[in-house]
């Protein structure tokens, strides 16, 4: 603890904490198909900040990627671009991008503008006469930019991680503790009934934290709801019962309420915080610890929320991400039977 956690928060913080935003997946739809949008899209793709994902053909594909949560911003060329510089002197490019997170879409945006206008910078260079190439932008979910939309649903996340695991990692060693656990191991209730039961009062607690935050979020924060209420709660149930799985594994593979409270707060705390992509990009971060993002179920449950919350998705947009939290559910629960100890020796 006192030798081993410094080092890892230095690390943790020095490869996650980073004001730039990098590799940040755009699609391009080239109308124009002509010199200056290909150069203007070749310089994109030099650009360490974006990485093109796809050239598009319409506005509906656009749309779709947006979506598919796959994409952060989205660069148009309409008709006659090179034409227009030619002969107005002023072309426009439309710029895309997902509001739901307000600060990457302000920076992204800014980073864009600064590679048009490098491109304008050249191109003056050459010629007698100055070109102005205007970028349209428009901002998607959140055209407000306000920071409610990013900040209540890592609120959640963040909120159901903590108190689920925290509290129920440390139900079965309290009675270990406390000398109630032979009671519960002559009854005639199986294992699985003892560990369920330690869930059900933190679920319900739960469920309540959450229709507290949401009915704030939306008459304090004026945050609109705009998915499905239903498929919401659905969801939140799901991850609720993740978290609690996983603190009921922290609670028998620990000897002690305070080596159970410190497991969860470090095994929570800071991975919520740093690898659900609710303060920090998680494409900003090395290739490892994407991977170990993963691992992580805020991870996915933050996902889940800005999908169905601010852009108004259904259950075809993260049916992924429920798979992936229902899959660890049931790891988590299979373990924690399988180290549950049916006796004190």
């Amino acid at each position: 603890m006192l030798f081993g956690l410094p080092i890892a928060e230095i690390v943790l913080f020095g490869f996650a904490l980073s004001n730039e935003i990098k590799n940040s997946k755009i699609v391009v739809a080239d109308y124009a198909k002509d010199i200056a949008s290909q150069q203007i899209i070749g310089k994109l793709e030099a650009s360490k900040y974006f990485n093109i994902e796809k050239a598009l053909l319409s506005h509906n594909q656009v749309e779709a990627a947006f979506k598919e949560g796959k994409i952060k911003l989205a660069v148009i060329f309409p008709v006659n671009f090179y034409n227009d510089l030619q002969h107005h002197r002023k072309a426009q490019i439309q710029v895309i991008a997902d509001a739901s997170d307000p600060n990457t879409a302000t920076t992204l945006i800014n980073y864009i503008s600064s590679v048009i206008s490098d491109y304008q910078k050249n191109v003056i260079q050459t010629q007698p006469m100055p070109y102005r190439i205007e970028p349209e932008v428009r901002m998607l979910y959140n055209p407000e930019l306000k920071s409610a939309p990013n900040f209540v649903p890592g609120v959640i996340a963040l909120v159901l991680m903590l108190v689920c695991v925290m509290m129920t990692s440390i139900s079965i060693v309290r009675e270990k503790e406390l000398g109630t656990m032979e009671i519960l191991l002559v009854s005639p209730f199986k294992p699985i009934l003892v560990i369920l039961s330690k869930a059900v009062p933190y679920l319900v607690i739960s469920l309540f934290n959450v229709v507290v935050i949401l009915l704030l979020s939306y008459f304090l924060l004026d945050m609109p709801f705009n998915g499905s209420l239903l498929l919401f709660m659905a969801e939140s149930t799901l991850f609720i019962i993740t978290a609690l799985s996983l603190g009921l594994l922290i609670s028998t593979i620990t000897e002690s309420q305070q080596a159970a409270m410190t497991s969860s707060q470090l095994m929570m705390m800071l991975p919520t915080m740093l690898f659900s992509g609710y303060l920090f990009p998680i494409e900003n971060m090395p290739i490892p610890l994407q991977l170990i993002s993963n691992i992580v179920p805020s991870k996915w449950y933050y996902i889940i929320l800005k999908a169905v919350m601010i852009k108004g998705l259904g259950f075809t947009a993260i049916w992924k991400e429920t798979l992936i939290l229902t899959g660890m559910t049931l790891v988590f629960l299979f373990i924690s039977l399988k180290n549950f100890k049916p006796r004190l020796a």
